[in-house]
């Protein structure tokens, strides 16, 4: 009987239970940093139109040696016209003077110039832009 024992005291000494304690958590560190980049790309393109528009006219006439005929003020008159629904309207001129060699076969000299309304100048700029940008950041700490 004596081995029955034993084997009865070894199992109940495997069943016996222990409370677990807790161990406090202590840094073993007194300071440290953290650094962390962000780094970011953009890329921007963009087309830039812009129009200039005369909406009158501008005439002028010069010279010598030449004479004018009929009213020296060009008769004027409006026009409209309509592109996709919208409307446009300007003044031009509509009839001039008649200039005529003040002396047939002699010397002489005229000019006439006429801007009439309409685009007179597009500017078409097409540029792309890459813009970085980058964020350096720094954590210290200590206990």
């Amino acid at each position: 009987m004596m081995i029955r024992w034993s084997a009865l005291a070894v199992v109940g000494a495997s069943v016996t239970l222990v409370p677990a304690l807790a161990v406090p958590v202590v840094p073993n560190f007194t300071q440290g940093s953290m650094t962390s980049r962000t780094e970011t790309t953009q890329t921007i393109t963009e087309t830039i139109n812009s129009m200039d528009y005369n909406t009158g006219y501008q005439y002028s006439a010069t010279g010598s040696g030449v004479n004018a005929s009929g009213n020296l003020s060009p008769g004027v008159g409006a026009t409209n016209v309509t592109i996709d629904g919208v409307t446009s309207s300007w003044t031009g001129v509509t009839s001039k003077p008649t200039y005529t060699q003040t002396t047939p076969g002699g010397a002489f000299q005229f000019t006439e110039t006429y801007s009439g309304p309409g685009l007179s100048n597009q500017t078409i700029i097409q540029r792309t832009t890459e813009v970085t940008s980058i964020t350096d950041t720094t954590s210290i700490f200590s206990q």
